[in-house]
Formats: C-alpha cells, structure tokens, sequence
C-alpha cells in the first residue's frame, strides 16, 4: 500500500508542471462561417504577445465544403501574400504545395496544411514577442479576399 501511494505521489508531481504550463497556452478554433464558405467564423481573434498558441482549423459544418487553410502573417503583408497565393492558380503543384507560396514564406508566421472538408488540423506555436495586428488568411486561390481576419497581439 506504501508503493502505491509514493507511486501515485511521484506521478502526481511530475504531472503538475505540465498542467500549470497548459494554462498560460491559448487554444483557439477558427472554421468557415456557417453561412459564408469563403469566410472564417471569427475574424478576430486575440492572443498575449509570446503566448504559446493552439490553434485548430475545423473545416466543417460549412454550406459548401471545400479546402481551406490557415496563415498567420506580419503586419502589412495581407496583399502581397495574397497576390502571390492567387497566382498558385497557374502552378500545376498549388494543391500539393498547399496553395502556400514559396516567395510568402518569410512573411508567414504560422500556417496549416490545406485542410480537406470536414478534416481538421491543429498547428502550435508562439505568438509574435511586439504587440499588434497580425492578419490571417486562407490562400486557398481567391478565398483571401474574404477568408481573413486579425490576431492582436497584446502585451
């Protein structure tokens, strides 16, 4: 009986840090909007600058299902990066490239595969250190113009 409860005491211990470090993450879920398939459901999303961040893409539950994904980017970069992704249409491997264009890559902060309907796919990582407006996107071609929103980031 003794055993068990030293067990049971040194796992308890270990587990502790894990669970006290799953506070300070962000877990957060965007999906198309229900009655918009070429918007996300939240264009606004908000996250404390170095915060470690969950963030699920939930590709379900839209009118019409087709692929999306997700791309964090710096501030000001919206345009060009959607200007490249429109251009993915001509690339005969855009869809295996995950409409993700090579040339945005240094403007990406964060990004998910592209994510079949009702697929999903969690990404983790830790939100930009300077406080701010981050824009999000879908690069699926021509969906940026309207899937889109704003990470801010704040201290």
């Amino acid at each position: 009986m003794k055993k068990q409860t030293l067990l049971l005491l040194a796992i308890t211990t270990l587990a502790m840090p894990a669970i006290a470090q799953d506070a300070d993450v962000a877990t957060l879920e965007i999906k198309p909007h229900a009655q918009n398939p070429l918007g996300y459901d939240k264009t606004e999303l908000s996250v404390k600058a170095g915060q470690k961040v969950k963030l699920t893409l939930n590709n379900t539950g839209s009118i019409a299902p087709q692929p999306h994904n997700f791309l964090l980017l710096k501030p000001g970069k919206l345009d060009a990066v959607g200007a490249l992704a429109n251009a993915m249409l001509a690339d005969p491997q855009g869809m295996a490239k995950h409409y993700i264009p090579e040339a945005a890559k240094p403007d990406i902060l964060a990004s998910t595969k592209l994510v079949q309907p009702n697929q999903t796919e969690t990404i983790e990582f830790t939100a930009p250190a300077e406080a701010g407006d981050y824009p999000y996107m879908c690069t699926f071609p021509g969906h940026w113009l309207l899937m889109r929103g704003v990470m801010h980031v704040t201290k």
